[in-house]
């Protein structure tokens, strides 16, 4: 009875965890835009975290009572391959070819998650688009991918150095002081901004997202 206890407590746990781990890496598009927001924790006691953000503000963020903590770690180019669902933003050249930004490679629980091409805010007119790798084609300066999502294909050059990155489940001791942080936050009709789960980039990585 002990070992079927076990054997049932795992499950439940992978099953918990593969749900959390889609949830979390859920990019919401346009349609009900969250406010995203990029920068490094100054503060935390676990009720609000104060964010430096890129654009050099310092804003307090209230961490609801179920706030969680995904974290943002590092692979590499070899790691992107035929079937991967993929999260890619990019900016387009003077040529019309659209270079990747950064690459995040979903876990294999969160496929399908809003896929899709609409306009993201890492830069100006940048784009996201969320799609399962169809081909793999080595290029002179890097890979060029075919993505192919339920409305239509992209075509999208990753380049050597283009950060590329995963999720895993982390926990509320990874998002301390001077942890550098992505998330999406809701915002009250008083103003105050509410975040569920934080992204929080593993061993001092900068989520590229």
């Amino acid at each position: 009875m002990t070992a079927i206890r076990k054997v049932l407590s795992g499950a439940i746990a992978l099953v918990a965890s593969l749900a959390f781990v889609a949830d979390a890496v859920a990019q919401t598009p346009p349609a009900s835009p969250p406010t995203r927001m990029r920068g490094t924790i100054t503060a935390i006691d676990g009720k609000t975290a104060t964010i430096a953000t890129r654009e050099g503000t310092s804003v307090p963020v209230k961490l609801a009572d179920n706030w969680s903590v995904m974290l943002v770690s590092p692979m590499t180019m070899t790691d992107i391959k035929e079937n991967s669902f993929v999260g890619i933003a990019s900016a387009k050249a003077p040529d019309g070819t659209l270079n990747a930004l950064e690459v995040l490679i979903f876990p294999e629980a969160a496929r399908g998650s809003n896929e899709g091409h609409y306009p993201w805010d890492l830069q100006p007119e940048s784009m996201m688009t969320n799609a399962t790798v169809a081909t793999v084609a080595a290029a002179p300066d890097g890979q060029t991918l075919t993505l192919k999502y339920k409305d239509g294909t992209q075509t999208i050059r990753v380049k050597p150095g283009t950060p590329i990155v995963t999720f895993a489940p982390g926990s509320r001791d990874d998002a301390k002081v001077n942890a550098k942080v992505f998330f999406g936050a809701t915002k009250g009709a008083d103003g105050e901004l509410t975040a569920v789960r934080l992204l929080v980039g593993k061993d001092g990585l900068t989520p590229p997202m």
